[in-house]
């Protein structure tokens, strides 16, 4: 019976990417986005995928989306959080539903996605969960105060999830993506050959993640394109 793969926050590039990689494992592949439309057409790239919509800052359709996945594809093997939310404004300027909404985004789904997926995890005594880091999650820079609290927050959780749920046989992973992504309107800079990050090449970190023997379970990496400062 095929494993289960469950991206929430799933966009044409490192959402699609992970998808494909966990495809040609055999997986079965669910990806999740606010809009249905949006994640149907990044499906049609990703091999017997199925789209489904959610927010995940809304507990109710994060609950829906579980069950839904569960009854079309079976239930996760490996769930991976990979939203966030971003306002680049000065601390002077930012308004308070504004850096909430962007913490709600990157951290409050994250709890609410990692949760669920613990929930139905701990029943079977296995799984992984992953969560898509960044820069910010180590390192704030000025004018991303929401951005970089979300990041923050999402890594905390991920290593208080470690903690609680490798005991009980699920894999916590958090990925620090130090670095652009490669995409349209980053095109290839013939001078810096690689200058941005491949998600292709970033989406073999995430079934390298999963792949580990629970003997040497890494719960975070962190990978950046080889011309990044950091």
């Amino acid at each position: 019976m095929s494993e289960v793969l469950l991206v929430v926050g799933a966009g044409a590039g490192l959402g699609a990417s992970i998808g494909r990689r966990f495809a040609k494992e055999g997986f079965k592949v669910a990806l999740a986005s606010r809009s249905l439309e949006k994640v149907s057409a990044i499906c049609e790239t990703v091999s017997g995928a199925q789209g489904f919509s959610c927010d995940a800052t809304k507990e109710d359709q994060v609950k829906v989306l579980f069950d839904q996945v569960t009854a079309s594809l079976g239930t996760p093997d490996v769930v991976v959080f990979n939203a966030s939310g971003r306002v680049r404004k000065s601390i002077l300027e930012i308004e308070s539903d504004e850096f909430i909404q962007a913490w709600m985004a990157a951290c409050h789904g994250g709890f609410l996605v990692g949760r669920e997926a613990a929930r139905q995890m701990t029943q079977k005594g296995v799984g992984t969960i992953l969560f898509t880091g960044a820069t910010a999650s180590v390192k704030s820079y000025a004018k991303s105060a929401g951005f970089a609290v979300g990041k923050f927050g999402l890594r905390a959780l991920a290593f208080s999830m470690a903690r609680e749920l490798g005991p009980k046989g699920i894999h916590v992973g958090h990925i620090i993506v130090d670095g652009g992504i490669r995409a349209k309107h980053r095109p290839e800079d013939p001078k810096v050959p690689d200058k941005w990050l491949n998600p292709d090449d970033i989406a073999d970190s995430y079934w390298h993640l999963h792949s580990q023997a629970r003997s040497s379970w890494t719960v975070e990496i962190d990978v950046r394109p080889w011309v990044e400062n950091f």
